[in-house]
């Protein structure tokens, strides 16, 4: 890895489903020299995708990250996922990276999940330059996409490529190459080469004045960003070409611009031209603030760590991938130097880890000859010998110690009953599943003793089926594996206020005590349940006594409701007086017992509701099946939000039930004859219909 800090790109690629992240990663491990051979996702040949289900498929599952230098820059490249079931790979990803480059495909443009990893980007605040891909598509439509991006993303592109033609070569005027906005040159991509030939020419003339024009607005923008370049302007003088790349670079790195390229991957055109953008415009790790956290044994106390190897050391654990001869934890290393052989502290586990070997990462395994004795900041490499940390969590100096923010993913939204076979595979079940929990933070694993199952839950149906086909296939168990149910959420109708007794004797010793409740519902009602102590300060209930009563209130409200046992949202519990014997002692046990009866009472009083999942459902079908799919929709209990023409297709947004949803893109491709296309996102959560609330065990 370099030595110099400044020419490395941490950078991600993010995109919908199908809009061409992998094929783009290939083309720029090809076109750089780490690999003599283009993969191909529909032939199952590409680097990044290397899992048997990701090449049975053709999607990516998990994120998998290259290295690969181009010109003087040193990439660390993250190619994450798209489909939304495996969202959280883009989560940890982006938790790590310094920029992005963000895929959309020139025919289907702004999709569900691109609104999706684009809002991940805003919230971990990182730059990210555009590639609209597939320009030789069939409908490509380069203006449409470009002016979705503003309205829908809330993004500003700035343009500084155009396409050449748009669409396949059968088409009037097909896609065969770029005009670059920046030196004002006509660039061509030999196809015999597979685009590692590019002949650069002068603009033609019946091309020019399109060019001219959306170079003036490049130049506008260029004036708002650079004080130079507005004096140039001003001046009527040229703007050189390194005062332009200044001003777009400033632009991006503040996260005020997007600069926007455009290409086929597929056959290798505007790739190179991109690999050049990611050097010029995305940060390198000193163009982003100090990472801040805090110190363990002083909460109160903020931290910060900059991206020097001077510093203390700093890194942040991403991703575990376990392996027989020791887990490979991937980390992202934010400040000082990781030397094998050495002891770190991990803040968040409270243990001191060992660091027995360090290993550049290729695709999803350590990199042949990758390994190292020491690496720096802004490195992200692989580390062997840590045995309690888990993902998000932080590893740092023994002696200087921090803990970073970790990494939030969502809930999961299905579940299904699993048992095995025969009770021999039942230690070999619970070891396997232990160590696809630590692998997938998105995947969850609770024994229901009462059935003797495990129920399973993940982030959706095929997200369940890849674990299925890993339990059953990879690690050859013999598994039954019942019908997916919805993960669903309790809450509550109105307000009640409620006295919860204890008057019980036990042994010699009677026992009372009274706890009066009010339980409201938050405005969000998927918000974790709160509990709040309004015990006047002058009340006899103090100490370990007062704590024993709100602590029975918070556990109670982190286990289940009482309509079937889901987890409680969007409640408020307040614990605001107490009544305690005359004769008898306070007695702890007494008030977790009146305080559970409060429980219990405020929930039946205010009216139990049980919430469902609701998806945010993207269709993209010819006009010819919408009729149909629609009132295929509405029959699922859809809310239709909006319907759009986007070119050729009209896309349908709509607000549907999970429950209602499985085997939708089986139904889609029926209803369409193969033709129209769907990705639906979690969206949050609403009543459910109440006789549903009769079907819930397994």
């Amino acid at each position: 890895m370099s030595a110099d800090i400044n020419l490395l790109r941490n950078i991600g690629i993010i995109a919908h489903i199908d809009a061409g992240k992998t094929t783009v990663t290939e083309r720029m491990l090809y076109l750089s020299g780490a690999k003599h051979r283009v993969g191909r996702v529909d032939h199952g040949t590409t680097d990044t995708d290397d899992d048997p289900e990701e090449q049975e498929r053709g999607i990516t599952i998990f994120s998998a990250c290259v290295k690969y230098r181009w010109d003087k820059y040193h990439i660390n490249l993250l190619d994450t996922p798209g489909h939304v079931d495996f969202t959280a790979e883009v989560e940890r990803c982006l938790r790590v990276l310094d920029g992005a480059v963000v895929v959309f495909s020139a025919r289907e443009g702004v999709e569900a999940q691109s609104e999706t990893v684009w809002r991940q980007a805003d919230r971990y605040n990182v730059p990210r330059i555009v590639f609209i891909n597939k320009m030789d598509r069939e409908g490509a439509d380069f203006d449409s996409v470009f002016n979705d991006i503003g309205p829908r993303l809330g993004g500003r592109p700035v343009a500084v490529e155009l396409p050449v033609g748009q669409g396949p070569t059968h088409v009037n005027n097909p896609f065969r190459g770029v005009i670059d906005l920046v030196d004002l040159k006509f660039l061509q991509f030999d196809p015999e080469t597979e685009g590692k030939e590019v002949r650069q020419t002068d603009i033609p003339d019946e091309l020019m004045d399109d060019a001219l024009l959306w170079r003036e607005q490049l130049l506008e923008t260029v004036c708002e960003i650079d004080e130079d370049a507005m004096a140039l302007v001003m001046e009527d003088q040229e703007v050189p070409v390194d005062v332009i790349r200044k001003a777009l670079r400033k632009g991006c790195i503040e996260q005020t611009i997007q600069p926007v390229l455009c290409g086929s991957a597929l056959h290798g055109i505007g790739v190179q031209p991109l690999m050049t953008a990611v050097g010029h415009y995305l940060p390198s790790p000193l163009d982003r603030p100090p990472v801040e956290g805090f110190n363990p044994k002083k909460p109160d106390q903020q931290l910060i760590r900059k991206p020097d190897p001077t510093e203390p050391f700093s890194a942040l654990v991403f991703k575990i991938l376990p392996a027989k001869t020791g887990d490979n934890y991937w980390i992202r290393i934010y400040s000082g130097q990781l030397k094998q052989n050495s002891r770190v502290y991990c803040p968040n586990r409270d243990k001191k880890e060992n660091v027995a070997q360090l290993w550049q990462i290729h695709a999803s395994k350590k990199e042949r000859d990758g390994q190292t004795e020491t690496l720096a900041a802004g490195d992200i490499c692989c580390v062997i010998g840590p045995r309690f940390a888990i993902t998000g969590d932080t590893l740092c100096d023994t002696q200087n110690q921090i803990e970073l923010p970790s990494i939030t993913f969502a809930d999961t939204v299905l579940s299904m009953a699993i048992e095995p076979e025969n009770t021999g595979d039942r230690k070999k079940l619970d070891d396997t599943l232990d160590m696809l929990r630590r692998q997938d933070p998105t995947f969850r694993a609770v024994d229901n003793e009462e059935l003797g199952q495990t129920i399973i839950s993940g982030m959706g149906e095929l997200h369940l089926e890849v674990i299925q086909h890993r339990l059953t296939r990879d690690f050859g168990l013999n598994v039954k594996f019942y019908k997916p149910r919805v993960n669903y959420r309790e809450t509550i109708g109105g307000t009640a206020d409620v006295i919860g007794v204890c008057n019980r004797q036990m042994g010699a010793t009677q026992m009372f005590a009274r706890l009066s409740v009010r339980v409201s519902p938050l405005e969000d009602s998927s918000a974790t349940p709160i509990v709040f102590d309004r015990l006047p300060p002058d009340t006899l209930l103090q100490g370990d006594v007062r704590h024993a009563a709100i602590q029975e209130l918070r556990d109670r409200a982190e286990g289940g409701g009482v309509l079937a046992g889901f987890p409680l949202s969007g409640i408020k519990l307040e614990a605001y007086d107490a009544e305690v014997s005359e004769e008898g002692g306070i007695e702890e046990v007494a008030f977790r017992i009146a305080a559970g009866d409060a429980f219990d009472k405020a929930l039946e009083k205010a009216g139990p509701v049980l919430l469902e999942p609701i998806m945010k459902v993207e269709v993209t079908t010819p006009e010819d099946y919408m009729g149909e799919l629609v009132g295929d929709l509405q029959q699922r209990r859809a809310l239709i939000a909006a319907t759009e023409t986007r070119g050729a297709m009209t896309v349908i947004t709509a607000h549907a039930p999970l429950k209602e949803l499985f085997g939708y893109s089986s139904a889609v491709r029926s209803l369409s004859q193969g033709r129209a296309g769907s990705s639906m996102e979690p969206l949050g959560y609403q009543p459910a219909p109440k006789e549903d609330a009769h079907s819930f065990q397994f």
